[in-house]
C-alpha cells in the first residue's frame, strides 16, 4: 500500500488539531464546567441538560441553513480555503474566549459555546470537502479513517494535560481553583487547534473547482436550484444523505450529551473524564480497523456493523445504573464511533461530483446538522417529561433502524 502523501498527511493532521475541541469542549470539560455553573446558579439538573441540548440545536440549525449556500460559493476557484480559514479562526477564537466568561454566567457560556460550535462545524464542511482534493477514490476510506484515528490519539494529549491541571487544582497541589483550571483547558484547546492546523493551510489546496463567475453569489443560488431540479440525477447521493440524516443523529447526540447524561446518573466528574480518555484511546485503532475492513468488505457493509453496534448502545443505555455500566457503554461506543463517521465521509466523497464537492458536502452537513437538532431535542424533551435522560437515549433506537433500512437501498458508488 502506497504511503500517505504530503497532502494526505497534512489533511489528516487537521483531525489531530481539531479533535482537541471535540473532546475538551464538545464532550468533556466544557459540559461539566457548564453543568457546575448552572447548578451553582440554582438550575435543575434535568433543565440544565435540556438547555445544553437546545443550545446545540440552535447552533447547528444556524450552520445547517448556511452550509449549502456557502458550500456552493466555495466550489468556485480559490474560495474553499478562504471559507475554511474563516470558520477555523472563528472556532479557535471563541474557544479561547470561553476562558474569559465568568463561571457564574451560565447563559453567556452557552452563547459563546454556540458561536464556537458554528466555527468548528463550519470548518468541517470544507475540511471534509478537501478529501476529494487530497485522495483518490481507492484511498479515500483509508485516508478518512486514518484522520479519525489520528484525531483520537492527538486529542488525548491536550486532554491529559487539561485533566492533570484540573485534578491537581482539585487536590490543592497547585494554587488555582478548579474553575481556573477548566478555563486554562479552553486556552490549551485553542492553542493546540491553531498550531496543528498550519500543515493543512500550507500544503492542501483546492484542485477540483468551478471557474470563477463574475457574480458568484447569484450564480451559486442558481446552481442550488438546478441541483434540486436534477435531484433524480443524484438519486443515490440523496438517498444516502437521507439514511445518514437518521443514523448520524443518534451518533452525534450520544457524543455531545454523554457527559451530561453521566452526570445525571450520579457518576462523578473524575470518573467521567477518565472514561472519556480511555474511549479516545480505544477508538483510534478501531477507526483504522474500520478503514481496512472497508477496503475488503466495502464501506456500506461496515456502516451496517457500526449502526448495529449503536442500536445495542441505545438499548443498553436505557438500563444503565452504575459506573461499570457506563464503562461498558463507552467501550461499545469507542468500537464504532470513529469508524461510522470516517466511512460515512469517504462513502459520500465517492458519490459526489468532485468539482462540486463543497456544494454537496454542504448538503452532507445540512443533513447531519438538522439530524443533530432532532436528537438533542428528543433527548432534552424526554428528559424533562419523564425526568430520566435514559428514556431519551433509548428513543434514538428508531433513528438508527430507519437509517439502516434506507442505507440498504443505496447502490454502491461507481468507480470513476
Amino acid at each position: 500500500m502506497k504511503r500517505f502523501s504530503r497532502e494526505e498527511k497534512s489533511w489528516i493532521m487537521y483531525d489531530w488539531a481539531s479533535s482537541a475541541y471535540s473532546i475538551i469542549i464538545s464532550t468533556a470539560v466544557f459540559p461539566l464546567f457548564y453543568k457546575a455553573a448552572a447548578n451553582n446558579s440554582g438550575v435543575d439538573a434535568a433543565d440544565s441538560t435540556a438547555y445544553l441540548g437546545y443550545t446545540i440545536a440552535i447552533a447547528t440549525s444556524i450552520l445547517a441553513l448556511l452550509a449549502p449556500i456557502l458550500g456552493t460559493i466555495a466550489d468556485y476557484q480559490g474560495f474553499k480555503k478562504k471559507f475554511f480559514t474563516f470558520f477555523v479562526a472563528l472556532g479557535i477564537s471563541m474557544t479561547a474566549a470561553l476562558a474569559f466568561v465568568p463561571s457564574d454566567q451560565w447563559l453567556w457560556l452557552l452563547i459563546f459555546y454556540t458561536i464556537a460550535v458554528i466555527g468548528s462545524s463550519g470548518s468541517n464542511v470544507f475540511y471534509d470537502a478537501f478529501l476529494v482534493d487530497v485522495a483518490t477514490e481507492d484511498r479515500m476510506s483509508r485516508v478518512s479513517a486514518r484522520g479519525f484515528s489520528l484525531g483520537y490519539i492527538g486529542s488525548t494529549i491536550p486532554f491529559i494535560i487539561s485533566i492533570a491541571i484540573i485534578m491537581l487544582a482539585q487536590s490543592k497541589i497547585i494554587p488555582i481553583s478548579t474553575t481556573s483550571a477548566s478555563q486554562i483547558s479552553f486556552v490549551i484547546t485553542a492553542l493546540w487547534w491553531g498550531l496543528f492546523s498550519i500543515p493543512i493551510f500550507k500544503n492542501v489546496n483546492q484542485i477540483y473547482y468551478i471557474p470563477r463567475d463574475p457574480k458568484p453569489v447569484a450564480s451559486s443560488f442558481k446552481r442550488l436550484a438546478e441541483t434540486f431540479k436534477e435531484i433524480k440525477k443524484y438519486r443515490a447521493l440523496f438517498l444516502f444523505l437521507l439514511a445518514y440524516f437518521f443514523y448520524i443523529d443518534g451518533v452525534g447526540t450520544i457524543i455531545t450529551m454523554s457527559t451530561a447524561y453521566g452526570t445525571d446518573l450520579g457518576i462523578d466528574s473524575t470518573t467521567l473524564l477518565i472514561v472519556l480518555f480511555v474511549t479516545q484511546v480505544v477508538a483510534a485503532p478501531f477507526a483504522i480497523l474500520y478503514g481496512k475492513l472497508a477496503e475488503k468488505f466495502s464501506e456500506k457493509r461496515m456502516l451496517y456493523v457500526g449502526i448495529f453496534v449503536y442500536i445495542i448502545v441505545c438499548i443498553y443505555a436505557f438500563f444503565l445504573e452504575t459506573a461499570t455500566d457506563f464503562w461498558i457503554l463507552a467501550m461499545l461506543v469507542a468500537s464504532s464511533q470513529g469508524g461510522i463517521q470516517a466511512l460515512s465521509r469517504s462513502y459520500f466523497a465517492k458519490l459526489v461530483p468532485k468539482e462540486r464537492s463543497n456544494e454537496f458536502f454542504g448538503f452532507y452537513n445540512i443533513f447531519g446538522k438538522f439530524a443533530s437538532i432532532m436528537g438533542p431535542l428528543l433527548v432534552a424533551a424526554t428528559a424533562q417529561i419523564t425526568g430520566h435522560t435514559s428514556s431519551g437515549v433509548f428513543s434514538l433506537v428508531i433513528l438508527f433502524i430507519i437509517g439502516l433500512v434506507i442505507l440498504t437501498k443505496v447502490p454502491e458508488p461507481k468507480s470513476s
